[in-house]
C-alpha cells in the first residue's frame, strides 16, 4: 500500500479511519462473510483503476485504502490523486492490484466511503469558490453519527475549515442556552470555569449583539439574519471580534454574506446534505486473469475443497 502522506491536515486521524473501516466491513460481510466471491478461482488476479465518472473533489482515500488493506493486505494500490485534488469525469484515482475476490469484497465499502466523503468535500468547494477569498466556510455538527471525524477532514479536503468537533472544544451560547440564565451570566461563567475556551454567543438581533460585546465574548455567531443585518452588525463589531453567520445560507445568498464582512459563515449542508460523488471500480481490458497451468511433473496446485488447500478471500471456514 501507498503510505498516508505524513501530517497532512486534510486527512482524519488514522484511528478513526480503522474504526469506521473495521465497522463497514463487519457490516458487509456478516456471519459468513463474502459467499459470492468464495465462488471466485482463488488464483484469479485483477487489475482496475478506481475513476471518477462526474466533476468534483476528492475525499476519503485514506478510507478506501483501509478497506482494501483489511479485506487482503498483498492489494496494492497505486494512487494518482489526494484528497482535496479537483476530479473530472474519468479521473483515475487509483490503480487496483490484487485477487479478484478480495477486490471485489472490498469494492463496495471502499467506494461508499470514498463516494460520500467526496461528496462533502465537492459541495464545501461549491461553497468555498461562491464565497470568494474574504469569508471562510465553516461546518457545524450536523454529521452522520460515526462519521464525524471522517465528514469534518472531508471538508478541509474541500478547502472549508471546522467547526466544534464535540461539545467538549468550545462553548457555544445558543438561544436555548439563555433560557436559564442571561448572555452576560453566560459568558462570565464561561470564562471563570474555562479559562482559555473561546465563548462564542449566538445573537438573532442586534439588541443581543450588543450585549454579547459589552459582557465580552470572544466571538459572535450571527443566526438568521439578512445580509443587510449582518453588515450592520459587522460595522457594530468594528473588528473586535470574529463574526460567523449561519442560517438561510445556500450557494445563491452565500457570496451576499461574504460580502456583508463576514468573517466565519457556517453550513451544515455541507455534512448532512452533501449528495455522493459517482467514483466506480472498472477493470481493465484482460483482466481477470489466472496463472498459466503448471508443467507436466510439476506439483499438482491443490483443489480448494482438499484438506491443508489455501483458503479463498471470503471462503466461509468448516
Amino acid at each position: 500500500m501507498l503510505a498516508r502522506r505524513s501530517g497532512s491536515w486534510v486527512e482524519p486521524p488514522a484511528s478513526a479511519v480503522r474504526e469506521v473501516v473495521a465497522r463497514a466491513l463487519a457490516e458487509d460481510l456478516g456471519v459468513f462473510g463474502d459467499v459470492t466471491a468464495a465462488l471466485v478461482p482463488p488464483d484469479a488476479r485483477v487489475s482496475a483503476v478506481l475513476a471518477s465518472r462526474a466533476v468534483g473533489v476528492l475525499a476519503g482515500r485514506s478510507c478506501a485504502e483501509e478497506v482494501f488493506r483489511a479485506v487482503d493486505p498483498e492489494t496494492t494500490l497505486e494512487w494518482r490523486a489526494a484528497d482535496g485534488d479537483r476530479l473530472e469525469p474519468g479521473t483515475v484515482i487509483a490503480r487496483v492490484e490484487g485477487r479478484l475476490a478480495s477486490v471485489l469484497t472490498a469494492e463496495r465499502s471502499a467506494l461508499n466511503l470514498m463516494g460520500h466523503l467526496s461528496g462533502v468535500a465537492t459541495l464545501t468547494r461549491r461553497f468555498v469558490e461562491a464565497a470568494g477569498p474574504t469569508a471562510r466556510i465553516r461546518d457545524t455538527r450536523k454529521t452522520t453519527p460515526g462519521l464525524r471525524a471522517l465528514e469534518k477532514a472531508a471538508v478541509r479536503a474541500g478547502g472549508g475549515v471546522n467547526h466544534r468537533a464535540s461539545l467538549s472544544d468550545g462553548i457555544l451560547v445558543k438561544d436555548n442556552h439563555l433560557a436559564g440564565l442571561s448572555i452576560a451570566e453566560a459568558v462570565a461563567t464561561a470564562h471563570d470555569r474555562w479559562p482559555g475556551v473561546a465563548c462564542q454567543v449566538e445573537c438573532d438581533t442586534l439588541d443581543q449583539l450588543k450585549v454579547a460585546l459589552e459582557a465580552g465574548a470572544d466571538l459572535v455567531l450571527l443566526d438568521n439574519m439578512e445580509p443587510d443585518t449582518v453588515a450592520a452588525a459587522v460595522a457594530l463589531v468594528d473588528h473586535r471580534i470574529p463574526v460567523e453567520v449561519s442560517g438561510r445560507v445556500d450557494l445563491a445568498s452565500v457570496a451576499a454574506y461574504a460580502a456583508a464582512g463576514a468573517d466565519l459563515i457556517s453550513v451544515g449542508a455541507l455534512t448532512h446534505s452533501a449528495p455522493v460523488l459517482d467514483i466506480g471500480l472498472d477493470l481493465e481490458p484482460g483482466s481477470p486473469r489466472r496463472p498459466m497451468p503448471t508443467e507436466p511433473g510439476s506439483p499438482r496446485r491443490p483443489m480448494p475443497t482438499e484438506p491443508g488447500s489455501p483458503r479463498r478471500p471470503g471462503q466461509v471456514g468448516a
